[in-house]
């Protein structure tokens, strides 16, 4: 990293309480896990606050946000949500029961298989995944809104090409040690 800042943050403090106590993790990667740590946490705590205001879940955000994301007829098969959100089957159907009792999607018979079946968004679920994309997405805009655009664009190259590195020799190597 380039010259550290003028005045010490919280990720300073740590790494040279380490550097006291065990020099060799007062690193690099030490600092950039705590600063990326950081980071995402300020965007969950804004995100968090607004889907609380809103009485929705993380996961039930994340299936609304994906269903509306796919366009019409906003639509998925569950295992296809599962999968692209991290859940089990069992935390997939237990948010998608919330969901269904709430108006906000309906499980619809596959016509091609009949061992299948698709979740879709009613009228009622397409406003109120719009309703809490926008509201999370302003949320999250008033904060970062604080970074000068050519900072903001920056980062997200980066750390764009950051990902893209890290995923292709970690994503693989989690999958075949996994459970």
């Amino acid at each position: 990293m380039s010259a550290a800042p003028s005045s010490p943050d919280p990720v300073d403090e740590i790494v040279a309480a380490w550097r006291a106590e065990l020099p060799q993790v007062a690193g690099l990667p030490l600092e950039l896990a705590k600063r990326v740590g950081r980071l995402a946490g300020l965007i969950e705590a804004v995100t968090n606050a607004e889907l609380d205001r809103l009485g929705r879940t993380k996961a039930e955000y994340e299936v609304l946000a994906r269903l509306r994301a796919t366009g019409p007829p906003y639509r998925r098969k569950p295992h296809e949500l599962a999968s692209s959100l991290l859940l089990s089957s069992g935390g997939t159907t237990n948010v998608l029961h919330r969901l269904t009792a709430a108006g906000l999607v309906v499980r619809e018979a596959d016509r091609s298989d009949r061992r299948s079946v698709w979740v879709r968004l009613t009228p009622a679920g397409v406003r109120a995944a719009e309703e809490v994309v926008l509201a999370t997405n302003a949320a999250q805009s008033a904060l970062l809104d604080r970074l000068p655009t050519d900072t903001a664009t920056a980062l997200a190259d980066q750390l764009r090409e950051v990902l893209a590195v890290l995923d292709a020799g970690v994503l693989p190597a989690l999958r075949r040690s996994g459970p």
